[in-house]
């Protein structure tokens, strides 16, 4: 960190001069003391990520980070854009509420709790994170990794991609409660159809949204390469035996069955690199 900068609470609320997000009374960020802005620190770990190689940097042994490629890459921050959107929506609603009762403003939101749309966001943050820092842990030569990336020409986002000598994989990362299952309905006099339920939610939709960014990542790469959807449920209820399924061609399973897939050996390891940076340029940070 250059020494005109400064890592602190806030004890105003503001905006990143990077991504714009508004950082409210109390959040962390890096105040930068010459231009008297403030930066969030998504956006500080992302410039590290660019500009600090790693290995130049001591006592560095905690912090999990990609393996680094030869021109550098920014491989992108796990649940950034997931983040800055519960931020934005959290400050949104604390300036609206202390506008509205000027008197009572911090009593309201003292004693109310943020709506289920804003803490959604949080939780899938949370999410993204954990599965991110594990898929950094084993990135490799042959096992590259992307963090949300925006599908351009929408607000869209894919929370990780794997590339890996076995193909691709486009993984979304969910946080839900409930044990995920497959119903199948029709299949002899009605067209069969397959659900996705999470406890007893109908969840089907989460499928067609894996289905989507595998059809963008497909119009990438081409036809050559395998690319595998990927609904990873981070803290679901799985059962002790089996559980894994596919829906519609998605694979639907938790963190420690997925990770062997990514490192195991394949035809396409000479391609990963190439595919790796190929992806990168295509798909921009969300």
């Amino acid at each position: 960190m250059a020494s005109n900068e400064k890592q602190m609470k806030l004890r105003y609320a503001g905006v990143c001069r990077f991504c714009g997000a508004g950082l409210a009374v109390g959040t962390e960020a890096i105040y930068e003391r010459s231009m008297k802005t403030i930066r969030c620190l998504d956006c500080s770990r992302a410039a590290q990520l660019v500009e600090v190689p790693a290995k130049r940097v001591p006592n560095r042994a905690s912090v999990v980070e990609p393996v680094a490629t030869a021109e550098s890459i920014d491989v992108g921050i796990p649940g950034a854009s997931a983040r800055r959107e519960g931020e934005r929506r959290r400050v949104r609603r604390k300036t609206r509420v202390r506008e509205k009762h000027p008197k009572l403003g911090g009593l309201i939101l003292a004693a109310t709790h943020d709506p289920q749309s804003t803490t959604a966001w949080m939780t899938g943050a949370l999410g993204e994170e954990r599965l991110g820092e594990r898929l950094n842990e084993i990135s490799s030569d042959t096992m590259r990794v992307l963090h949300d990336r925006r599908i351009p020409g929408t607000r869209a986002n894919i929370d990780h991609i794997a590339v890996t000598p076995t193909g691709i994989y486009v993984i979304d990362a969910k946080k839900y409660k409930g044990r995920p299952s497959l119903r199948v309905e029709g299949g002899i006099l009605r067209p069969r159809v397959e659900k996705l339920l999470v406890g007893s939610r109908d969840q089907t939709k989460l499928v067609d949204g894996v289905i989507k960014q595998v059809d963008i990542v497909c119009s990438i790469v081409g036809d050559d390469v395998p690319v595998t959807g990927v609904l990873c449920f981070i803290e679901a209820d799985w059962p002790l035996l089996g559980g894994s399924f596919r829906a519609r061609g998605v694979e639907v399973l938790w963190p420690k069955k997925f990770y062997p897939r990514l490192t195991a050996d394949g035809a396409f390891a000479s391609q990963v690199d190439a595919l790796h940076r190929k992806l990168a340029a295509a798909l921009p940070l969300a």
